[in-house]
Formats: structure tokens, sequence, C-alpha cells
């Protein structure tokens, strides 16, 4: 039985300044995830604060916004088998220093605020993250 998902990925600012987004999609790609979308914005700290909304109890919410506008990203839509948890194990843990060799994070994430990668992690919230990027 098929369980082909859609997730969102966003290429954070650390990554798009260092121009590795064609690594980082190939990445994708080569891990049979699709590119359904794909588009290069730069968002407001606002914006950033009502994608992050999840997060705003969080002691972190605040840098995580700030640095998540601080120049452009590129917001993709990723599909396929199990496109959720596969992409979880592509991107590797938050933190590049306990990231597994070979994922997104351990080869370009600098820090645990700038580690290069974000991904859905639920159906609930990747519906709601495409949404919010992709909904026009």
């Amino acid at each position: 039985m098929s369980n082909k998902e859609q997730t969102l990925s966003i290429i954070k600012p650390d990554a798009v300044e260092r121009d590795l987004i064609e690594e980082i999609k190939n990445i994708f790609i080569q891990n049979k995830l699709a590119i359904k979308d794909s588009k290069k914005i730069h968002i407001s700290k606002d914006e950033a604060a009502d994608f992050y909304k999840v997060h705003q109890s969080k002691p972190f919410y605040n840098d995580l916004c700030s640095y998540l506008s601080s120049g452009p990203i590129v917001v993709m839509i990723l599909e396929g088998e199990n496109a959720i948890s596969l992409n979880r194990k592509i991107m590797g843990a938050t933190d590049p220093k306990n990231a597994d060799e070979n994922t997104i994070r351990k080869l370009y994430g600098i820090s645990i605020d700038k580690n290069s990668v974000h991904g859905s992690d639920s159906q609930t919230n990747a519906k709601k993250e495409i949404d919010f990027f992709f909904k026009n």
C-alpha cells in the first residue's frame, strides 16, 4: 500500500547565504522526494512569528523568528512515500553535532539555530505549513 505524503521543507537563511540550495535539493531528489513546488522568498519577522506560533512559549522563539526573517529562504513542497518521516531522517537531528553522518544538518548545519533546514514534523503540521506558504 502506498503512503504518498507531502511535507514542507525550508532551506534556511544560513544555507541560502552559502549557496547550498542546489546541493540540498539534490539530496531530497536522490532520496526519492519529488520537489512539487519551490520558491525563494524573504519573510518578515511577523510572518516568521506566525509560522513558528507553535513554539511561542519557548525561550528560543524570538531568536528563531529573527533568524528565519534575516534573509531569503527557499520553501518547498516535497512529495513521496512517507515524505514526512523520510525528510526528517534526511535532515538529521536539530543540533548538527548530534546529527547522523551524511544528513543535511551534519553536512551543512552551523549550529542548533543555524541548522540549514526545517521540515514538518507531522501530517497536521505539514498541511498547515504548506498552506502557510503555498495557499494562494
